[in-house]
């Protein structure tokens, strides 16, 4: 945990983003008990003011400082502005959070922050928080968490990968973009593609021309070829695959996210030969991770496909 300066003692952690209804409490919680089976302090900080129906004990409340009701009442604005005047409150009371912080020495820690996607793309409150956290020696990553169901709708799966790539290049940290709710998705329909090409952002032009067999997004096909172009111009959003009832999908988040802030060259836990190799290459996990849950998924669209046979 950092004593407030650079030469303190190095701490790590997530910073929990995404829309709402991602799962980001969700996450935390799932987060917090896995983490702590390996045997790690695991400290949960709610950052959101809105988040008052708080399913589990955390370390540490924004509500102790601020809180979205009060401000709405005393300003007299919405739940978006109230919302984003309680991250520049935070952001000014800076010494709140690090004296807060200071209790929590040798934990780990998992922010959950609030789902107001603009905090991320372009306002830059919440963002000069986890600077002063970089200068307190945390070293985090962000773990951007966006619901799987996107993925059978192309229109609304383009417009997460700007928002994505967007996120990734205003917030500054070490990245993870993951897809939650992974166990739900065959309710959500059938996927046009195999789940890898979701994942790891394949070639998009195929995207195009699937939205170009629609009626509606025909006459959009030069915007999406343009916003395509963008997103693979840049070549930075792919996706881990998560499902946080399954304990191989917790553990390849887990190493994602380790391998981005640091974690994995630490010395805090005892590391096998074949956990650093995986932190090293990086790559391989995302394949077995992606490849077992698409034999989940596949399974199931072909246990729906016999099951209509033996009806008819």
């Amino acid at each position: 945990m950092a004593e407030g300066s650079r030469g303190g003692s190095l701490a790590f952690g997530q910073v929990v983003i995404g829309p709402p209804g991602s799962g980001k409490t969700t996450y935390c919680q799932a987060m917090r008990d896995f983490l702590g089976r390996l045997g790690r302090s695991v400290a949960v900080v709610n950052l959101d003011p809105a988040n008052e129906a708080l399913p589990w004990p955390c370390a540490l409340d924004i509500g102790e400082l601020v809180t979205l009701p009060d401000v709405m009442a005393s300003l007299g604005l919405g739940p978006n502005g109230g919302l984003l005047y309680c991250m520049e409150y935070l952001a000014a009371n800076a010494d709140w959070l690090r004296d807060r912080l200071q209790g929590l020495r040798g934990h780990y820690v998992l922010f959950d922050c609030p789902g107001q996607v603009e905090l991320y793309t372009h306002h830059e409150a919440l963002k000069n928080v986890f600077a002063q956290l970089a200068k307190w020696n945390f070293r985090l990553a962000a773990v951007h968490l966006v619901d799987s169901h996107y993925c059978t709708d192309p229109g609304k799966f383009i417009s997460v990968l700007c928002t994505s790539l967007s996120t990734m290049l205003h917030v500054e940290l070490p990245h993870v973009n993951v897809l939650s709710k992974m166990d739900l998705i065959e309710q959500y329909g059938k996927l046009a593609f195999n789940l890898d090409y979701y994942t790891e952002v394949l070639d998009l032009s195929y995207l195009v021309d699937h939205l170009a067999s629609d009626p509606f997004f025909k006459n959009f096909r030069r915007l999406n070829e343009k916003l395509v172009e963008v997103i693979e111009d840049y070549s930075l959003v792919s996706f881990v695959p998560l499902n946080v009832q399954d304990k191989q999908s917790m553990r390849q988040v887990v190493q994602a996210v380790d391998k981005a802030n640091g974690y994995s060259f630490g010395d805090r836990e005892h590391r096998s030969l074949e956990a650093l190799m995986s932190a090293a290459v990086g790559a391989d996990f995302h394949f077995s991770s992606t490849l077992a849950v698409q034999e989940k998924y596949v399974q199931s669209q072909d246990k729906a496909v016999e099951e209509e046979v033996m009806d008819l």
